[in-house]
């Protein structure tokens, strides 16, 4: 309704100076009405001042509402007058509104960045962010007390004080994580992560002091291992002072003087035989527990190189395939891509998957269509993966959390050591080894790396 009543008053304007240019022409032609001509001349002139103030008034409303809209100037408002026509006021009522709306848009928008600043600020995380050339786009205050400086504008200052660190925050790939002894007893985890922001690649680095975690989780570890050493060294020691303090009452009672000889009847000497072998057998046993203690104890650091995972997966299968063919259980390998590498210590990580796959071989007796799959491919995270699935008995739910404690073992001769060995081996990978199993259907082991 505004604008057309604006077009009307625009078009009656035009119609009048159209008009008084009629009459201005028409008069030009006869000499005696020159004053005529002349008074029409200075209508024509006023009537054109006129609607350009008129139109000039709508354009400058227009100017000073897109200049407040780009520099987010949305304090000044519009008078709602209608001197000019009620067009007018409509516009300014229009354009208050306007800017309310981004009054209030910008508001609930600093609002928000409040909110996310003091939970940046205060989060017990530390967070760091940087771009290409280094420039700190964002620290909060965990992150200067790990890196023990009060304001930091380029990371390149970390040189100096910190290299160490300076070295992991560059080094570290994206989506990869690594451990950082820091000073005195903080061990930090540190996280990188890269976005892009505005077309400018950003770093954003966090941090967390897992500390009290792993003492906690350290403690833990050593009571397990401690329960699991007492059991294992009792079901030794047991028997045998046992059999000793009964050889003992043998050779008390049984043992008869001959002269200058003692004799034993048949009976005390089978039960000494006997007692003697069962100490032998024990001993025998306490033995190699203790050779699996050091197995366990003394890994070798892994000797990194490229390796095609597809080569890998192939020299396994080899080495399994007899073993495979006695249960006829069927063997499928899948890798995405199909030249995928790794940077791993192949030996390594090939003791791994044997174990792995003749757990999977071991679970899959008395199963009907045995099958071992083994998946290679990278996630959606862009991790490496490698996992081995069976379709054999599965673990039950308890079992899960205390498989990778060393020397515990669900098979009566198993050592227990293979699948602790095994995360030890991933964590020197900087990787880690994960279980997931349904009772009856499946058991999927996952290499991350």
């Amino acid at each position: 309704m505004g604008f057309r009543d604006f077009r009307v008053r625009v078009a009656t304007r035009v119609i009048l100076i159209g008009a008084t240019l009629t009459l201005f022409s028409f008069t030009l032609t006869n000499p005696e009405l020159f004053i005529t001509s002349s008074l029409l001349a200075v209508i024509v002139v006023v009537e054109l001042f006129e609607l350009y103030r008129f139109i000039s008034r709508t354009n400058r409303k227009l100017t000073r509402f897109l200049e407040s809209v780009k520099y987010s100037d949305f304090v000044s408002g519009f008078s709602s007058d209608n001197k000019l026509g009620e067009s007018f006021k409509d516009l300014n009522v229009a354009f208050n509104e306007v800017l309310e709306a981004f009054r209030k848009a910008r508001s609930e928008k600093e609002e928000h960045l409040q909110y996310l600043n003091t939970i940046v600020e205060h989060v017990s995380t530390g967070l760091l962010s940087f771009d290409q050339t280094g420039k700190v786009e964002l620290i909060n205050a965990t992150a200067k007390k790990f890196l023990h400086t009060d304001k930091i504008r380029n990371i390149d200052e970390l040189i100096e004080t910190q290299s160490r660190l300076y070295k992991v925050l560059f080094d570290l790939p994206a989506g990869k994580s690594t451990l950082f002894r820091a000073q005195g007893d903080v061990q930090l985890s540190v996280h990188a992560t890269q976005i892009v922001l505005r077309g400018k690649k950003i770093k954003l680095i966090a941090f967390q002091n897992i500390q009290p975690e792993l003492q906690k989780k350290e403690l833990e570890a050593w009571q397990n291992l401690t329960k699991v050493l007492r059991h294992e060294i009792m079901n030794s020691i047991t028997p045998i002072a046992s059999l000793t303090s009964t050889m003992k009452d043998i050779l008390t009672e049984d043992l008869t003087p001959n002269g200058e000889k003692f004799e034993l009847n048949n009976e005390a000497v089978d039960d000494l035989h006997d007692g003697l072998g069962t100490i032998e057998g024990r001993s025998q046993g306490l033995i190699r527990f203790i050779d699996a203690y050091r197995d366990y104890t003394t890994i070798p650091l892994p000797q990194i190189k490229p390796i095609e995972v597809a080569q890998l997966v192939e020299h396994v299968y080899h080495l399994m395939k007899p073993d495979l063919r006695k249960q006829n259980i069927e063997f499928a390998c899948h890798i995405d891509p199909e030249d995928l590498q790794l940077n791993i210590d192949d030996e390594m990580i090939e003791q791994i998957l044997i174990n792995l796959i003749k757990n999977s071989a071991e679970a899959l007796v008395d199963v009907k269509n045995p099958q071992i799959k083994v998946n290679a491919f990278i996630d959606e995270e862009d991790t490496p993966k490698i996992e081995i699935l069976d379709n054999g008995h599965g673990i039950v739910r308890e079992a899960l959390d205390q498989i990778f404690i060393p020397f515990y073992s669900t098979k009566q001769r198993g050592s227990g050591i293979g699948l602790s060995l095994s995360r030890q081996i991933m964590q020197l990978h900087n990787g880690t080894l994960t279980v997931d199993s349904e009772l009856g259907e499946y058991t999927k082991f996952t290499l991350s790396f």
